[in-house]
Formats: structure tokens, sequence, C-alpha cells
């Protein structure tokens, strides 16, 4: 069966050691920008980034952090929750940091 995988194969062992390193350089970079435990969906929390199998907005997360809340206390708070979803917004956090102000500074004046 010839699938996109089985092509991708065929393809890098045609390629040299330069040519597979920029392919792999093209992956991470495209998976950069990924976080699996985090998705925008819209219709769900006006399309704000949220934690999969929730509707718990990252911002969300994120300002209770800042008002000082410890991540057990959220866990208990939303024991839909896992540690690793907490880890999820985090990393999020920090590469959508202005998005989250933004979300945070909305969010307050509603």
């Amino acid at each position: 069966m010839n699938t996109p995988l089985n092509n991708v194969q065929n393809l890098l062992s045609q390629m040299t050691r330069a040519e597979k390193a920029q392919v792999l350089q093209w992956v991470v970079t495209d998976l950069g920008e990924a976080f699996p435990g985090i998705e925008s969906r819209p219709g769900v929390c006006g399309g704000e980034p949220c934690v999969v199998r929730t509707r718990i907005p990252v911002w969300v997360l994120e300002q209770a952090r800042r008002l000082g809340v410890c991540e057990a206390k959220i866990l208990q708070s939303y024991p839909t929750l896992h540690a690793g979803d907490l880890a999820q917004a985090w990393s999020y956090v920090r590469s959508h940091r202005e998005e989250i102000e933004r979300q945070i500074i909305e969010n307050e004046q509603a």
C-alpha cells in the first residue's frame, strides 16, 4: 500500500544527509508551534485557546497562577485537568505571552 509515510520513507532513502537535515529542520520548525494539549476551536470559548477535553481557557489558568494559586489548588479546582495539561498551558503561555495578556485584559474589562 502506498501511504504518505511510505512515500516519505522512500524519499528519505534517496536523500543525502544534508538534505535529510534540511527536512528535519523544516519539520521541527513546523512542530515548534504545536501544543498537543491546547486547542482553539471556533464556537468554543470564543475561539480562545483551551485545554483539550475541556472548556478551560489557558488565560484563566495563567491568571490564577498570577494571582498566586498553586498548581495543586488549580488541579483541585478543575478535577478534569491533569498535571500535564498545566505543563502544556504554561508552555503555550511562554510562546504566546502577548495573546494571553490581551485575553486576560479583555476578560477583566468584560
